[in-house]
């Protein structure tokens, strides 16, 4: 404090001491009190207590002239009382300071241990919700689903997902711009939350949600979630004045907690959402086990591809195609088969999809064609000219650049003349306004090849290409064909006779596919077809039985 009050306070605690010396009797609380209020100014160190006793002892009486027999003994009462108050007080003093001390220690823990919960809460909502929406994220869904999913709460409890996914959303982001498909996302987001509430959604990124039914009665509750949630996206919804409109596919499923893990769970969903897509979008479809145990054995089938070509386990047959005017062998159509390891021989309907949607017909494609080559050239006819070898292509080999390389290389590698090679394409091969695939097949008639158009008939039939495109035979689908086993059947055999005299026409010879009578093949002679192919001239069959044959 300052100077000048300090000396009032000490005036006013001298002058209580000599109020207190003067009076009778001797009350020693005077001095209780002086000490207790030096220390409560500050004055509470051991040399102010030893220079407190001094003054009063040595100036106190003197000052005040007091004379009294026992005023030596009052004194040293007075003086007595204030150093035992004075070690009171500090006594006192230390102990408030040190539950001060522990009062704010304590609540300064508490408030570091709030701050720590709000910090820790604030990270695990970061960490568990998506940053866009608001909605869980994946982390969140995953250990909801694991506690839905823990065996440890009954075995009889069962549990349901719809796996959501808007249906071209991307569509959204190209036309309007990202920022206006980032709040559509998340008014998508706020429609779904509140239509299926009280169920659990996440997003688990880009445009794709997730709907945890945790206690389902059966495949009707997730059903219902999956209905309520596709009629919440069913209407526009406004933003940055454009009038958005979102549709989705839900893939449902739903079974017993007991009997799956959050790996198959999510998997089934996912399978689901992929049939909904494949529907069109805009519905739901329901797991199938059959369906999907069908799709994972083709998925198995079609990753196997690649290691059966390294192992040799595909093989060619030849199907002969026959002339109806002597009977000769014009030709041979090389059709693979794949010896697998566990399934047996398989037909091409089992794996051409697969390796179409893949890609992987390209590698495929590439051996059949190298294979027929290779084992075309060593045939000889006892007369006459050796019959060609016809190949499939697939739309991906025509349109792959570097077609016409490939096939001048082989021709060169195996010496297989042009002339005898074939390449069957389908009329949607064609159906592009891509120039280079038109320009390699010109090049490749240019080099020899034959060019023909295989189940012509039963795609677009736009004959414009057979004007522009280097083709030299047609072959009529066996759709045709088989309507000649009815000898009443006319229709088929004018559309027939009307496809015969276009390609004479056009100088294109005709070959008919799927012949297995010889009713069929008599009347398809009768309208001018050139060959036929089918059981009735020849099963497919491995290369030496053609050359037995030509022999």
């Amino acid at each position: 404090m300052p100077h000048a009050q300090l000396e009032l306070v000490l005036q006013r605690l001298t002058d209580q001491l000599a109020e207190a010396l003067r009076a009778e009797p001797l009350d020693l609380r005077v001095g209780h009190r002086v000490a207790n209020e030096l220390v409560a100014a500050h004055i509470a160190s051991a040399e102010a207590l030893g220079r407190t006793v001094e003054v009063i002892q040595l100036r106190l009486v003197r000052d005040l002239d007091l004379a009294a027999d026992d005023i030596e003994d009052r004194m040293a009462r007075l003086l007595a009382a204030i150093a035992t108050g004075y070690a009171r007080a500090l006594h006192d003093r230390t102990l408030d300071e040190q539950e001060s001390i522990r009062r704010a220690a304590l609540t300064a823990r508490v408030d570091a241990e709030r701050a720590l919960r709000a910090s820790e809460a604030r990270f695990r909502h970061q960490a568990t919700h998506d940053p866009l929406t608001g909605l869980p994220n994946r982390t969140l869904f995953a250990e909801r689903l694991d506690a839905a999913l823990d065996g440890t709460s009954g075995g009889g409890r069962r549990v349901g997902l719809c796996f959501l996914d808007l249906d071209r959303f991307k569509r959204v982001n190209d036309s309007y711009g990202h920022s206006i498909g980032d709040r559509a996302l998340v008014a998508a987001a706020r429609r779904l939350s509140r239509a299926v509430e009280p169920h659990l959604v996440a997003r688990l990124g880009g445009d794709a949600f997730v709907v945890l039914v945790e206690r389902s009665t059966g495949t009707g509750d997730v059903v219902a979630v999956a209905e309520a949630a596709l009629g919440a996206l069913s209407e526009p919804v406004v933003v940055g004045g454009h009038d958005v409109t979102v549709t989705a596919s839900v893939g449902v499923v739903e079974r017993r907690a007991a009997d799956t893990s959050p790996d198959d769970l999510l998997r089934a969903a996912g399978s689901t959402l992929h049939w909904a897509k494949t529907a069109g979008g805009g519905g739901w479809a329901l797991y199938d086990a059959e369906r999907d145990s069908r799709e994972q054995a083709r998925q198995a089938l079609s990753a196997a591809i690649p290691a059966g070509l390294e192992r040799g386990e595909f093989y060619l047959d030849y199907q002969p195609l026959t002339s109806l005017h002597d009977g000769s062998m014009l030709g041979v159509e090389a059709l693979v088969r794949w010896r697998h390891p566990e399934l047996g021989v398989l037909r091409p309907n089992s794996f051409i999809g697969l390796a179409e949607e893949t890609g992987l017909i390209v590698p495929l494609g590439t051996w059949v064609l190298a294979e027929a080559c290779r084992e075309a050239v060593g045939w000889t006819a006892a007369t006459g000219e050796p019959p060609y070898v016809s190949v499939n292509l697939a739309v991906r080999q025509v349109r792959r650049p570097g077609l016409v390389e490939e096939v001048r290389a082989l021709l060169r590698r195996t010496g297989l003349p042009a002339h005898r090679l074939q390449l069957e394409i389908t009329e949607s091969t064609m159906m592009s306004s891509a120039e280079e695939p038109v320009r390699a097949l010109r090049t490749l008639a240019d080099l020899g090849v034959r060019i023909a158009i295989d189940d012509f008939g039963t795609g677009y039939s736009n004959l414009a290409y057979l004007r522009d495109l280097p083709v030299t035979e047609l072959k009529v689908a066996g759709e045709f064909v088989r309507g000649l086993r009815d000898p009443d059947d006319r229709a088929n055999e004018r559309i027939l006779a009307s496809l015969v005299s276009l390609a004479h026409a056009l100088d294109l010879t005709v070959t008919a596919e799927g012949v297995e009578t010889v009713g069929q093949a008599e009347r398809l002679r009768a309208i001018g077809c050139d060959a036929g192919q089918g059981w009735h001239f020849g099963r497919p069959a491995p290369a030496e039985n053609v050359l037995a044959r030509m022999r």
